[in-house]
């Protein structure tokens, strides 16, 4: 009771289809995916960005330090 089954979803499938047309919904579907892989691309070079940024930052202190051992002595 109250659940979509696989008649249901057949139906709503058939009128999308009739409403859009094969050819609209194709497009759809790849300006959809072609997106998504924008969106992942995206994320993926953020991430190595700030891990490039947290590595820079380390090593940048490293050296800082060790420069200032040199002029203290």
């Amino acid at each position: 009771m109250g659940g979509i089954g696989i008649w249901q979803l057949l139906i709503i499938l058939l009128i999308v289809v009739m409403l859009f047309g094969t050819k609209r919904l194709k497009n759809l579907g790849s300006d959809l995916g072609g997106a998504l892989k924008g969106f992942k691309t995206a994320i993926k070079e953020d991430e190595e960005e700030q891990a490039t940024e947290v590595d820079d930052g380390i090593t940048g202190e490293t050296i800082d330090a060790t420069a200032e051992k040199v002029e203290t002595k």
